[in-house]
């Protein structure tokens, strides 16, 4: 039974922290409330983590280490098969907790669960991706091998848009490869998590291996700052990406830091239009746009390309089935996360008209009969976009979607090439020749040949470039793994007969 209780519409959950194999309320006397942006009443209110309460945390994790390092990477496996299957278990109750504390559409959480899991599901193949490279005789008698081993005390700071997913992206692979975890997630939607960590208890992970403090910048500080702690993940914006990094890495961390975005994708004139439509109102208009692989600017080729498009997407836009996710299912897009995004996103509508942008659909104009309470907007369809404009240039994060025409391939590459986002990127179209072009000519970390959201699975690694990514190491994948272990590489001679003198000269394994 979980200890954060079943509420129901008239409770609000009481939030703790998740330390040493227990909720604790922590020291602090902070509370923050959590609504659910559906209709904007409080659903939880959640403790925020002080500097102590973090370094309980950290102690704790500290203190799991040696231990759950010497345990074998077989039986770590299997903890996590069992977490595996309480995460499955538990599926309704935590798609409906996402939903009820971000807002996105039930069918949406789920998704996100399923692609958390799917990085636990590799995790569980931890003893194959420990394995270390072995080299016999590089000299005489003389053999050369590598371990793998732990880093040590890791932590994890999440955001909203992904309470269950991002947190999954982390830990299963740090906890996999020997590794103890404290996760800070987002203050906006901090059941999951939660909850995740008592699944892991359930599923027979040792106490203090994985620990949760909620919290903001102060229990952000300690951990960036501790000198216990060996490595930070990150995913949230760019500005604060930057931050961790620099303030980790200043204090000898291993870091991380996945930033914000500002995904394109390409529309060929011989694309299939249908095809580019279909992906285009998942990947502009899909959790509200609150997320960073997000299209946000879509690149026609052409004036009669952009012209049909426009037409096509028009009352597409304009008749989203938008609504409360925990009340009706079938829907494309629920709410932003707070009443102050909401202000935010309306005011980026603002400031695109004002630069001259053609408002194809305005999404402030939508009216939510009965809704009025959430924090709902309709999506907003620009044409006419320039680079030179701050709905180009700047990271909205909501269902707000830009057309910028190019007259050409080239143009477009240029385009995507020239902004500081690098993050993902798609190109639809029925030309090899030009995909394959375009996959060798873009500077972006992810892209999709006629795959809008073109996110890794979990086997492959995840991440952007430039100022999309702060660090030399992507999530997950193969990537996860070396950011997670560090690497020792031995070099063993066994005398067979009398010892040999010292030698003083570089050694050259002959």
């Amino acid at each position: 039974m979980s200890q954060l209780g079943a509420a129901t519409p008239a409770e609000i959950r009481q939030v703790g922290h998740f330390i040493n194999g227990r909720v604790v309320r922590g020291s602090s006397d902070r509370m923050l409330d959590v609504h659910n942006p559906a209709n904007g009443q409080v659903v939880a209110r959640v403790n925020m983590a002080d500097a102590a309460t973090t370094r309980e945390a950290i102690a704790a994790a500290a203190e799991a280490l040696p231990a759950w390092a010497a345990t074998t990477p077989l039986r770590r496996a299997r903890i996590l098969f069992r977490f595996k299957e309480l995460v499955e278990k538990h599926f309704d109750e935590l798609a409906r907790l996402i939903t009820s504390e971000h807002g996105k559409v039930y069918e949406d959480a789920q998704g996100e669960l399923i692609r958390g899991l799917e990085v636990v599901e590799f995790a569980c193949g931890i003893p194959h991706l420990l394995k270390g490279e072995h080299s016999l005789n590089v000299g005489t008698n003389i053999d050369s091998y590598s371990l793998m081993q732990p880093v040590g005390v890791c932590a994890g700071i999440a955001p909203f848009n992904f309470p269950a997913m991002v947190p999954m992206w982390m830990f299963p692979v740090a906890i996999a490869c020997g590794n103890t975890f404290v996760l800070k997630p987002s203050e906006k939607d901090p059941s999951v998590p939660l909850r995740l960590a008592e699944l892991l208890k359930e599923a027979g992970l040792p106490d203090g291996v994985f620990n949760v403090v909620n919290g903001d910048k102060e229990a952000v500080d300690v951990l960036l700052t501790d000198p216990t702690v060996q490595a930070v993940s990150f995913v949230g914006s760019t500005p604060i990406a930057e931050y961790v990094y620099s303030t980790a890495a200043a204090h000898g961390k291993r870091v991380q830091a996945l930033g914000g975005a500002k995904n394109h994708m390409v529309i060929m004139p011989d694309a299939d239009m249908d095809q580019v439509v279909e992906g285009l109102l998942g990947a502009a208009y899909g959790s509200a746009g609150e997320r960073c692989m997000a299209i946000s600017v879509a690149v026609p080729v052409g004036d009669k390309v952009a012209d049909e498009l426009i037409a096509r997407l028009k009352p597409r836009v304009e008749n989203l089935r938008i609504g409360d996710g925990l009340a009706e299912r079938g829907l494309e897009m629920g709410p932003l996360i707070s009443r102050e995004h909401l202000e935010r996103v309306s005011d980026y509508v603002r400031i695109g008209i004002e630069e001259g942008a053609t408002a194809v659909v305005d999404g402030r104009q939508r009216q939510f009969p009965g809704l009025e309470g959430g924090y709902f907007i309709g999506g907003t369809l620009f044409d006419h976009v320039t680079p030179q404009m701050r709905i180009y240039r700047e990271e909205i994060f909501g269902p707000v979607l830009s057309v910028v025409r190019v007259p050409d391939y080239e143009s477009a590459v240029r385009l995507i090439n020239s902004h500081e986002y690098a993050n993902g990127t798609a190109i639809f179209t029925r030309d090899g020749d030009a995909a394959r072009q375009f996959s060798q000519d873009i500077q972006v970390g992810m892209v999709g040949i006629n795959v809008a959201i073109p996110v890794p699975m979990a086997f492959h690694s995840f991440g952007g470039w430039k100022r999309s990514l702060f660090g030399p190491l992507h999530m997950h994948g193969p990537d996860g793994v070396r950011f997670y272990t560090r690497m020792k590489t031995v070099t063993s001679r066994w005398p067979t007969g009398v010892r040999a003198g010292g030698e003083f000269i570089m050694p050259t394994m002959s």
